[in-house]
Order: C-alpha cells, then structure tokens, then sequence
C-alpha cells in the first residue's frame, strides 16, 4: 500500500523511494506540470466569462428591441406574435439571471465559501428560465404544427394551453432536480457540473428538442405534399415560419448533444468551449434576429413605417418653408421706406399747390448745381 501511494506522488519513484534532482542529489517534488500553462487557463477563462457576459447583454438589448417593435406595431399582432414575444420574455429573464449568477457568485470566491441561500435560490431561477426557453420553442413547433397539420390553417387556438406549457411546466423537473440535489449532491451554491443530477433538467429539455423536431419534419412533409397541389397562398408564409423554426431548433439545443464529449486535447479543448460559450450565451441575440430582424412582416412594417415617417417630416419641412416665405414677404412690405410713400402722394397732386412746390425745389436744386 505504501509502494501504491509514494509511486503517485510527485515526489517519488516507482520503487517507493523518494526522487533526488540530478544535479543537487537533494529530495525534490516535480509539481512543474501542476502550474503548466495556468496563465493560458487563467486568460482563457476571463475570455470566457467576458464572451458570455456579453453575449448576454446583447442578446437582452436585441430582444427588448424586438419586443418594442412586437408592441409597438398592431399590424403585427397574432397568436404567433404572441408566442414569439413570451418567448422573447423568456430569453431576457435567462440573460438577465445569468449575468446576476455569473457576477454576483461564479466570480465571488467568498460568496461560493459561504454558500448562502440566496446563490441556491438564484441557481434554481436560471435553471427554471433556461427551461423555459427550450418549452417555448416547443410552443413555437406545436402552434405551427397544429395550424398547419391538424387545424387546416385556422389561425385562433387556445393560448392558455401554450402558457401552462411555456412557463408552468419547467417547474417540474427544476423543482426535482433541486429536491435531489439538496438531499444527495448538496455542494456550495450548486455550481459544480460532476453530477448526474443535471440529466433531471437537461433530459426533458432534450426531450423537448427531439419533439419539436419531429413536428417540424410533419409540417414540412405536409406542407410539400399538399400544398403543391392546392396552391395556397398562405404556403408561402407558413414555409417561412417553419423554416426559421426549423433553423433554431438544431442550433439552441446543440449543447446538450455534444455537452458530454469534451476532447480531451488542450487546444481542441478550448475550441470546443468557445463553441459552446457561443451557442449557449448568444442565443438571444440569434432568436432576435431570426425571428424579428429577418421576419419579412417586421421589415414591411419598418418599412412603412420609415416611408411614413419621410413623408411626414418632408410635409413639416414644405409647411415650414412655406410660412418662412409668407413671413418674409409681410416684412419685406411693411419695411418699404418712408419717402416711396411720399413720392407716390405727391404725384397724385400735380394739378394742385403740390405741384409749384416741386417746381421750387426744382429750380433751388438747380440754383445749387450750378
């Protein structure tokens, strides 16, 4: 036992005696490869954690500003519309509980050596919204399912189903996956990844992808079958629909596919967490752009909204020039000088004594000159 433990320090040899450096001939402990590259891991890790706060202040800012535009815009407003802005909602309450979570714990060493708490209710809060995000998305693939599949394109359904679903039923197994790691895996503020206990999460959101991609691959099968023939026009848009959905569901949950093959290589290490920080952090920022900066009502909207917008400031620019012109007309003639006025009264009495006065005046300008 004692030859079994010295043999794994890394201050001993095979033998069970301890190792002497080769040009002191003294006891020595190679722990060089314990600090080997921790100044690469070290940037890397900022990099890391600054990618992600990032990531999720421009996801916030791109989601407000699509949800600004959902609210402000009654053109647009749907059942879909609908969907998309709960899950709008959903994203900035992730983004905004992940930057708390990352700045007020993963990056406070004594928060995470008391373990208040606090750090656990907050773990329990991201985890429920980050199940939230995935259940919308199922939202997103049933609603078009069921419109497109089983409805006939009926545009009204019950929405309160698709709320029970969005944001009661991650409740469930967060709520399980607390109760389970307070009891068997209870370490300090619930950071650590080396559990199984993460799967009570993780598997129904999985679940959750695998279902929604299912019913993407029915609408689509439908949607080239039937409506080659009938010619609808709302094919065209539905097309759409489906494929931007079809486009996220991969994307958003791609992490939870390859999450256990981490390589085991330094350098396709670190790729694979750049990767995965991109796929996890800036998924905000991509639902945003697919869903509304790329979404061709959103840009008719804007459109004519801009349209609008140029008309009306060039009609406030013509009114205003057009009274700046009747303003400076008006001056123009109430500032003609004093003696044209005089003139012109006089030249309207040149039968009378006005007349012998400019004869006078005449002859005394003529006395002058010469």
């Amino acid at each position: 036992v004692f030859v079994l433990l010295t043999s794994s320090y890394p201050g001993s040899c095979p033998d069970g005696q301890w190792f002497r450096h080769p040009d002191t001939n003294r006891t020595w402990s190679n722990y060089t490869l314990c600090n080997e590259n921790t100044k690469a891991k070290l940037k890397s890790a900022y990099i890391l954690f600054y990618m992600a706060i990032v990531g999720h202040a421009l996801s916030i800012a791109s989601l407000l500003i699509s949800l600004a535009i959902f609210f402000y815009f009654r053109s647009l407003s749907c059942q879909r519309i609908t969907l998309h802005k709960n899950l709008f909602f959903s994203y900035v309450l992730n983004s905004a509980l992940t930057i708390i979570y990352l700045v007020t714990v993963v990056n406070n060493p004594e928060v995470v050596a008391r373990n208040p708490v606090g750090c656990k209710v907050l773990h329990f809060f991201h985890m429920y919204m980050l199940g939230c995000n995935y259940f919308w998305m199922l939202c997103e693939g049933i609603y078009l399912h069921t419109l497109i599949v089983v409805a006939v394109f009926a545009e009204e359904q019950h929405l309160h189903w698709y709320y029970l679903l969005g944001w009661g039923f991650p409740l469930v197994p967060v709520s399980i996956h607390a109760v389970a790691r307070k009891k068997y895996f209870d370490d300090n503020c619930w950071m650590s990844v080396e559990t199984h206990l993460l799967y009570a999460v993780h598997g129904p959101i999985v679940a959750a992808l695998l279902v929604n991609l299912f019913f993407l691959l029915n609408i689509i099968r439908v949607l080239v079958t039937k409506l080659r023939d009938t010619h609808r026009a709302e094919s065209n848009m539905y097309m759409k629909a489906v494929r931007a959905t079809l486009i996220l569901v991969p994307l958003l949950g791609i992490q939870f596919v390859i999450f256990p093959w981490r390589p085991e290589n330094r350098l396709a290490g670190e790729v694979y967490e750049y990767v995965m920080h991109i796929l996890m952090h800036y998924q905000g920022l991509l639902v945003a752009t697919i869903f509304c900066f790329f979404n061709g009502e959103v840009q008719g909207a804007l459109k004519r909204q801009w349209m609008q917008y140029k008309t009306q400031w060039g009609q406030r620019r013509k009114d205003h020039c057009s009274m700046r012109s009747t303003s400076y007309t008006a001056t123009s003639i109430t500032e003609v000088p004093g003696f044209m006025y005089h003139h012109d009264s006089n030249t309207e009495h040149l039968n009378g004594r006005h007349t012998e006065d400019s004869e006078l005046v005449a002859l005394k300008s003529g006395d002058t000159y010469a």
